[in-house]
Formats: structure tokens, C-alpha cells, sequence
């Protein structure tokens, strides 16, 4: 393991982690923002708010009762990128694909309290930007797009 992963993840129960894992582990919540915040068909435009209501979802990570996720958003917020967020491919399918890699790391080497709260906590960020819709129609409720969305994104972190 690097010691990038083992100063990110100490001393806890989630487990040793490749770079190559603890990079995915770590870029999953930013791809789930951008892929839930893209304007589409059925989609509302959120403009920016839905991608600060989105870091603010990961934020909140901090607050878990999971080393793993807090870890994760420590890392995140201590990554010193050149790379552009956008640069990840972001589009539904492949974001699918990477939350079913994401629960199969999990499987293999987390924990399972961790790797259920990373799971719920991946689900929760996107919840958050899908709602900005919402709040910016009060009482529209989620669109049907939204809600398929992150039913897709739920069977995919194996939630459902």
C-alpha cells in the first residue's frame, strides 16, 4: 500500500487500500456530483448551487461515524489536483460501473459498517444535488428523471 493511502486511512478498520482503489474511492463522490448535476432531458438546469450543495454533501462526511468515510472526505479535501474534475468521465454509465467497482473494493477489503456507510454516504451526495431542483421550485419535488437517477444509483452502491 502507498503511503499516501496509509497516512490517508490510518490506523482503522477499513483496510488496506491500492492507489489505484484509493483513488476511485476518493474521485466516486465528485463523479456522483457532476453526473447528478448535468442538465439533460427531464433534467432542470441546477446551475452552481447544485454542485456547492453537492460539496456540501461530502462535507458532511466529515461528520460520519465511519473512519473510512472520513478519511475519504479527508483525502479529498487534501488533494492538491491540476486535473480538472470534469476531465473524469462523468456520463450515468460510467458512473454506474464505477459505483459497482466501488461496492466490490468494499466487499473485498472494507469493513462492512464502513462499507455501508460509504455506500449511503456516495447515495446522500447525490440526493442532495438532485433536491436543489426542489428547492428551487418549491413543492415540485423531485423530477422523474432525478428519481430514477438515484434508484440507479442505489441498486448500483448495492443499496437496493
Amino acid at each position: 500500500m502507498s503511503e499516501r493511502c496509509e497516512q490517508a486511512i490510518g490506523p482503522t478498520s477499513a483496510g488496506p487500500y491500492s492507489t489505484t482503489e484509493w483513488d476511485l474511492l476518493t474521485g466516486l463522490p465528485g463523479r456522483v456530483i457532476v453526473a447528478a448535476a448535468q442538465p439533460g432531458p427531464g433534467r432542470p438546469d441546477r446551475g452552481v448551487r447544485a454542485g456547492v450543495a453537492g460539496l456540501d454533501a461530502v462535507a458532511a462526511g466529515r461528520a460520519f461515524d465511519s473512519d473510512l468515510v472520513r478519511a475519504v472526505v479527508a483525502a479529498i479535501y487534501a488533494r492538491h489536483d491540476d486535473a480538472p474534475l470534469s476531465a473524469a468521465r462523468t456520463d450515468l454509465v460510467d458512473v454506474l460501473a464505477a459505483c459497482r467497482t466501488v461496492v466490490r473494493v468494499l466487499d473485498r477489503r472494507a469493513d462492512p459498517a464502513d462499507s455501508a456507510a460509504y455506500r449511503q454516504w456516495v447515495q446522500s451526495v447525490a440526493a442532495r444535488v438532485c433536491g436543489m431542483a426542489s428547492v428551487a421550485l418549491p413543492g415540485a419535488g423531485l423530477a422523474p428523471v432525478d428519481r430514477r437517477f438515484l434508484d440507479r444509483l442505489g441498486a448500483a452502491l448495492g443499496l437496493r
